[in-house]
């Protein structure tokens, strides 16, 4: 009876044993075993045997941030999965002296875990760090005005920087990103009166460059009006002087056979020129001054007195009579 009861406290304690050695790390996970006190191995994700009380896991520090309050704790199962670092807002001092606040978030995933547990005291504390003096440093060479226009070069640089020196620790920084910029309200004041007096500015030229247009186009339209309007004289004077070239020239073939010949064409013409004159010559007073040499022409038509009326032919026949008539 006694050899059973030994036996079965033999087993239970073998069994506790083995249950002792057999250790489960979940998927994504791992685990530093550390056999008397040195680094032994890492156990990935599955069923493991280590040896009781030889064996053990070395824990890893935790730091994290609920808002303001700062929580640590120890665990020995490491996240191999990619994990937000959500650090507070850091008070920082752009090249321009201007104080901001900043805070952003890091998206890093640890890739040797023995390094990750031996190389830092406390892992999320040394990286929260890192990209609080790397985010001082990079704004500390900007403008105001850069910050923001460069926010996502300062994220690439962070990264680059922070992935860089991450490597002795056995982590990779995937991202770094800024969330809010936040400023002075005597600073925000200032940017918005400057971001009006520039709408502003921008209308006044806008405003102006619509008036040179429209005085360009204005211009650019009076000189095609006064081009056509040339253009159109221009080919008036050419079709009356091509009527009258041709009118001359019936003239001139229909006196082929005249006893003058040719110059009876040319006389008439003249004559007719002074005809068209005379009334105009003849309404702003009663005495018409004709030169002698065109009484010959004049006496040549007939319908004369039809034309100008008595008034007008006895001044002609008076200045005819009177050779150039009476100054």
């Amino acid at each position: 009876m006694e050899g059973f009861i030994t036996f079965v406290v033999l087993a239970v304690l073998v069994g506790a044993f083995l249950s002792m050695g057999i250790t489960m790390v979940p998927q994504r996970r791992s685990m530093v075993i550390e056999r008397l006190g040195k680094f032994h191995r890492v156990l990935t994700p599955g069923l493991n045997l280590i040896i009781p009380f030889v064996d053990r896991p070395r824990p890893i520090t935790i730091l994290q941030f609920a808002g303001e309050q700062k929580i640590v704790r120890t665990e020995t199962k490491i996240d191999m999965r990619e994990i937000l670092l959500d650090f507070p807002n850091q008070a920082v001092v752009t090249k321009d002296n201007v104080g901001v606040t900043i805070d952003g978030v890091i998206y890093y995933q640890i890739m040797d875990p023995q390094a990750a547990v031996y190389g830092a005291e406390n892992l999320v504390l040394a990286i929260q760090t890192l990209a609080q003096t790397t985010l001082r440093s990079e704004i500390g060479k900007m403008e105001l005005d850069d910050i923001f226009e460069n926010r996502e070069t300062i994220n690439k640089q962070m990264e680059a920087v922070m992935d860089e020196a991450g490597q002795k620790w056995g982590l990779k920084v995937n991202r770094v990103e800024l969330k809010d910029i936040n400023m002075p309200d005597e600073i925000v004041q200032a940017m918005n009166q400057q971001m009006v007096a520039e709408r502003t500015r921008r209308a006044t030229v806008r405003e102006a460059e619509g008036y040179k247009e429209a005085e360009i186009r204005r211009a650019e339209g009076d000189r095609d009006a006064a081009i056509a309007r040339a253009e159109g004289d221009r080919q008036e004077a050419v079709l009356r002087a091509q009527g009258e070239k041709d009118a001359i020239g019936l003239i001139v073939g229909s006196l082929e056979n005249h006893p003058d010949g040719p110059a009876a064409g040319v006389n008439y013409l003249i004559a007719q020129r002074y005809i068209g004159m005379l009334p105009d010559l003849a309404k702003d007073g009663d005495r018409v001054f004709v030169p002698m040499e065109g009484t010959a022409l004049l006496g040549s038509l007939g319908g004369m007195r039809d034309l100008f009326g008595p008034g007008a032919m006895g001044a002609v026949d008076a200045g005819t009579t009177g050779g150039t008539g009476n100054t």
